[in-house]
């Protein structure tokens, strides 16, 4: 048997009654050229019991599980990471799960499209009911998460499902970590890469998402004041994009502001090249920072 091109990654805390939705997608993929990496970030409710079963079981694929103290979302990225040897990877997400041809969509664009110049796959997701989330992709060859961002292409912003080249994945990571932080979003490492690389557009529904309450895409407030260190690195990618517009940067060194406010940092103009904006929106970023926490307060 060839060796696989793509491994499915999939993060998993407490979510074993949603990850067999996700196991059962890819006993469906009609192109099975794929590993199924699962990174168990400190579950406790038997998810290790039940994957180790579904090991044994003939699947036209390699499972791979790893069990992990918690860290958060972006450890278990850098554990997949660390571990993966295939050309390319894609995390599915524990309440999520992929089309019946999603694999087989991924393969083919990137075997018939010159790959040596990009940095992966952008596709679609959708929710259970088929609805698209955002606005479909530009109809361009390429286009860049950076553009995408920050809205040069004029489409509703939503989440995607982002392809990327292993190799990429590795010069970029790992994340780094703060002590007690747990919501520094994976995305940061697609940005990075999208500084020199452009991503294949795949304007087809490659995975199905579903919303949980404590996903990480809810109480984004309570996320502010969790992980601000993070948040604020985050911010200061932000900044150091080029060809982005004042409001863009404006935006940014107002949420970069709130977030140095509540990581109690210090020296924050020397960390970044706008020095001049940042000391402008000062007082906006304060009253991000209230308003954040009344906010957190409310949910």
């Amino acid at each position: 048997m060839a060796k696989p091109i793509l491994t499915v990654f999939t993060p998993t805390y407490n979510r074993l009654h949603t990850l067999h939705k996700c196991y059962t997608s890819l006993q469906r993929q009609t192109n099975k050229n794929f590993v199924w990496m699962i990174i168990d970030d400190g579950s406790s409710d038997n998810t290790g019991e039940v994957v180790n079963k579904w090991v044994s079981e003939e699947n036209k694929f390699t499972i791979i599980y790893t069990y992990k103290s918690n860290g958060g979302l972006h450890t278990a990225y850098n554990e997949a990471i660390k571990q993966a040897d295939t050309e390319l990877m894609v995390c599915v997400d524990s309440d999520d799960y992929l089309t019946d041809n999603a694999v087989e969509l991924i393969l083919e664009l990137w075997d018939s499209t010159s790959s040596s110049f990009v940095g992966g796959i952008i596709g679609l997701d959708i929710l259970e009911n088929g609805d698209i989330i955002g606005d479909v992709l530009p109809n361009k060859k390429t286009i860049n998460l950076i553009d995408l961002l920050c809205n040069k292409y004029k489409i509703r912003q939503g989440d995607r499902k982002i392809i990327v080249k292993t190799e990429l994945y590795k010069r970029v990571a790992p994340m780094p970590s703060y002590e007690g932080e747990k919501n520094f979003n994976p995305h940061y490492m697609n940005l990075q890469i999208s500084i020199e690389y452009d991503f294949l557009v795949l304007n087809e529904p490659l995975c199905v998402v579903k919303y949980l309450e404590s996903g990480m895409t809810s109480n984004i407030f309570r996320q502010y004041l969790n992980s601000p260190k993070s948040f604020a690195q985050t911010r200061r990618l932000y900044l150091s994009f080029s060809n982005t517009t004042f409001r863009f940067r404006l935006k940014t060194s107002i949420h970069y502001i709130s977030s140095c406010i509540i990581g109690r940092e210090k020296n924050i103009l020397e960390k970044t090249n706008h020095k001049l904006l940042i000391v402008f929106a000062i007082p906006f970023g304060v009253l991000l920072y209230m308003y954040i926490k009344y906010r957190a307060d409310k949910c």
